[in-house]
Formats: structure tokens, C-alpha cells, sequence
């Protein structure tokens, strides 16, 4: 079952669930504030996008300004960003889907083209 870690007031987040909805995709809506993925399948999610963990961090939030992550980002460890993400949903970049083999960070279109709809 494809997961789909959002926040239901996001803009990005209803464009992914609309994507899973008319391509008759099934998939369980997870509030990420409320519930984020543990830290062992944050990584796991990390490793498969293939992205660097920089681009996890929701940038546009208000806890990533409040916190000044964007000064501080550039002397953590990953190990410290990993475990500030796996703390906080909030500050992770939305939609975060996964199905356990394959996932995505963020919406764009066409990766989820390639991503979700490829067989």
C-alpha cells in the first residue's frame, strides 16, 4: 500500500492525492505532522528518492524559519539532520510517498509520472 505523508491544508499535498486519485492509484493519506515516518523509514525513503537530505527540509515553513535552519543546516551532520527531521513532520517537505520499494519527495509532475505510474 503506497503511503502518502501530507498535511491536508497543503497546497502540494492535495495536487499528489488528486495525482493517486485519477490515476486509480490506492493509497493511505498520513497526517505528517501529527504522525511522521520513524526515523528508520525516513532513511529508508531518503535512500530510494536518491536526493540529498537537504531537500527533505520543508524550506517554506514556519518552524524551518523559526528554528533559522537555513544557517544551521550547513554545519549538521546528516545523522543530526536525519534525527531533526524524524522529530519534527513539520519539517519535512511535502508529500513524502512511499510504498516500501520506491519514493518521492515533494510534488512534481513528472517524476510521479515516473515514479508512480511506471510498471
Amino acid at each position: 500500500m503506497i503511503k502518502l505523508y501530507g498535511y491536508k491544508k497543503c497546497g502540494t499535498c492535495r495536487k499528489g492525492e488528486k495525482f493517486f486519485q485519477d490515476n486509480g492509484l490506492d493509497y493511505e493519506f498520513i497526517d505528517i505532522t501529527t504522525n511522521p515516518p520513524s526515523r528508520s523509514e525516513l532513511e529508508e525513503i531518503v535512500n530510494q528518492t536518491g536526493k540529498p537530505l537537504k531537500k527533505f527540509f520543508n524550506t517554506s515553513g514556519v518552524l524551518y524559519r523559526e528554528m533559522q535552519l537555513k544557517d544551521k543546516l550547513k554545519n549538521m551532520s546528516e545523522k543530526e539532520m536525519m534525527q531533526l527531521l524524524a522529530d519534527n513532520g513539520k519539517l519535512i517537505k511535502r508529500p513524502l510517498i512511499t510504498d516500501g520499494n520506491k519514493s518521492s519527495v515533494a510534488f512534481n509532475i513528472d517524476e510521479f509520472n515516473t515514479i508512480w505510474l511506471s510498471k
